[in-house]
């Protein structure tokens, strides 16, 4: 089977988020739900014919499931046997969406009766949390500096009455462009404006094409929106996030992961699926001809000595759908990539890339462990006079995601990892300088592919998915990174089950290195093998205690 790695906590009183949720406005569901004239970019199955809300309708009477009551006093979901490996599990991607009613926009739960009852579904089978997208494009389309988490906040409160965690996800990116994306969001329309004026604000290829699904790294410290750059765009969205939440860290709120590029993950958009510019398992292309970028380039190369490696990208690198033998560059005897000019480059390349990661994780942090926010104990030293002394860190953890880029990981030169920023060759660890930063920022991993095996890739790919997970877990324990793991596609077999349980729980992988799975993702599918899903959460619950055990 051929397959594309890409993708996606002070606590709360049970009553106050009873009582919250109780007082919320209602929307009524047999209202008419239609896209205002503005948003019309925005697009979602949300009209056809709603079969999850009938499958998870019909799953009541199987997991005699209590019927919902409005009470003074919070529900009491009922306990459930918790998994060695905490599982989290995605919600739709369109689970809040923007909707037009009497006139006005307003962000609504999408399918919300069918919501509650995979809720409380879940919570029976032993699932921890849900991971939830919170879309920059949603929650400040409408203007700069206005924020409308008001659907998030009821959905947050149903998932807390359901004895569920969150993991929110700040989505700075556009949805529709990946492989799993059901729905299109775009980026808000007043950024789009200043990329419509000004598109070097949008990364670029070696063509002159523009992709509009996240924005350049290059322009992270220049004021182009309205007066801000980028980065404090960024704050300014978390920090409104958290003055709206920060009540929820700890006991609900769990953790806050901040999107750092396309799909959400580290990296530049060096393999855009979405328009048809690239096939797997095609190497890519760099992604570095903003003048942004181009500018900062010619700088190092003039401090480098060498003004002529600052003129463009390398020359020889194929195209996004080229074999890495078919390019001077990636070619693994005499390619450039191991040359002094290559060495410069892509030194240049992942180095902007880490230091991007740097700026938006520290702004991050920087708003969630603000002076006033829910904080907790993180060590506690007993002192030779008898004297404790706690040290303190925010209440809720602060994450980040890479990439499962798989493909060529066999070859000397990992091409495709290459373009994508990760400068990772058969010689060159490339993933330790990226845990350093993140343990700079005690930020956590979540990383892809858990699912998947090598036999299961066509060989001219020369794809290790299983390779590059053991290096990212040896890499992450090495810096003392807390490291989660995703599926990549939607899996129900139990050959993905048996390689997520290995990756977990095996010799092979550094037994018991996952901290936590975030499972892709709710839905009809997952539902319409819901017994094979739970019985999945039941193994996790007891693996094997046999420790010379290296896999299923």
């Amino acid at each position: 089977m051929t397959s594309v790695c890409q993708s996606r906590a002070a606590g709360v009183p049970a009553r106050q988020v009873h009582v919250e949720a109780v007082a919320a406005k209602r929307v009524e569901e047999s209202a008419p739900l239609t896209t205002p004239s503005s948003w019309q970019s925005y697009r979602s199955d949300f009209n056809k014919d709603d079969g999850e809300l009938r499958m998870l309708l019909n799953s009541i009477q199987a997991f005699d499931l209590p019927e919902r009551r409005e009470s003074a006093s919070p529900p009491q979901p009922a306990p459930a046997p918790a998994t060695l490996l905490p599982v989290y599990v995605m919600l739709p991607l369109d689970t809040v969406w923007p909707v037009e009613r009497d006139g006005r926009m307003v962000n609504v739960i999408k399918r919300e009766k069918a919501l509650e009852v995979g809720l409380r579904t879940l919570k029976r089978a032993g699932v921890e949390g849900v991971m939830v997208d919170v879309w920059w494009g949603i929650v400040e389309g409408a203007a700069p500096g206005e924020y409308d988490f008001s659907a998030y906040k009821r959905l947050f409160h149903k998932v807390a009455e359901n004895g569920l965690k969150v993991q929110a996800v700040m989505s700075f990116h556009a949805a529709g462009g990946n492989v799993g994306d059901t729905c299109k969001i775009p980026l808000p329309s007043w950024v789009l404006a200043v990329g419509d004026r000004n598109p070097d604000v949008f990364f670029m290829d070696k063509a002159g094409v523009r992709n509009r699904e996240c924005l350049s790294l290059g322009c992270d410290g220049v004021p182009l929106f309205h007066g801000r750059t980028p980065v404090a765009m960024y704050r300014d969205f978390i920090e409104a996030f958290a003055d709206e939440f920060d009540y929820m860290f700890g006991e609900v709120i769990h953790e806050v992961t901040v999107g750092l590029g396309p799909a959400g993950e580290l990296r530049y958009p060096s393999y855009p699926e979405g328009d048809g510019r690239w096939r797997f398992p095609g190497v890519g292309e760099f992604q570095c001809f903003d003048r942004y970028m181009l500018a900062d380039l010619r700088e190092k190369a003039d401090a480098a000595g060498h003004p002529e490696w600052g003129l463009g990208g390398p020359h020889d690198c194929g195209h996004y759908n080229a074999a890495a033998w078919e390019t001077g560059f990636f070619v693994s005897q005499g390619g450039s990539w191991d040359s002094e000019y290559g060495r410069f480059f892509l030194g240049w390349y992942s180095g902007a890339l880490l230091a991007h990661g740097d700026r938006v994780l520290g702004a991050a942090a920087q708003a969630l462990g603000r002076r006033g926010r829910p904080r907790r104990a993180r060590t506690v030293t007993e002192q030779a006079d008898g004297h404790l002394v706690y040290e303190f860190e925010a209440a809720c953890h602060l994450g980040a995601k890479l990439a499962g880029v798989h493909w060529w990981f066999k070859s000397r030169a990992h091409a495709a990892e290459l373009t994508a920023g990760y400068y990772n060759t058969r010689e060159r660890d490339g993933y330790a300088d990226v845990m350093a930063m993140l343990r700079r920022h005690r930020a956590r991993l979540s990383f892809t592919c858990v699912e998947m095996r090598d036999c299961e890739h066509p060989p001219e790919g020369r794809c290790s998915p299983q390779g590059l997970l053991q290096q990212v877990i040896e890499a992450a324990m090495a810096a003392g990174v807390p490291l989660s793991g995703e599926n990549a596609l939607q899996r129900y077999d139990n050959y993905a089950f048996d390689r997520i349980a290995e990756s977990a729980f095996g010799l092979n992988a550094r037994a018991g290195r996952l901290e936590q799975l975030t499972f892709l993702r709710m839905g009809d599918l997952m539902f319409d093998n819901f017994a094979s899903f739970s019985s999945f959460l039941e193994r996790l619950r007891s693996p094997p205690a046999n420790q010379g055990w290296t896999g299923y």
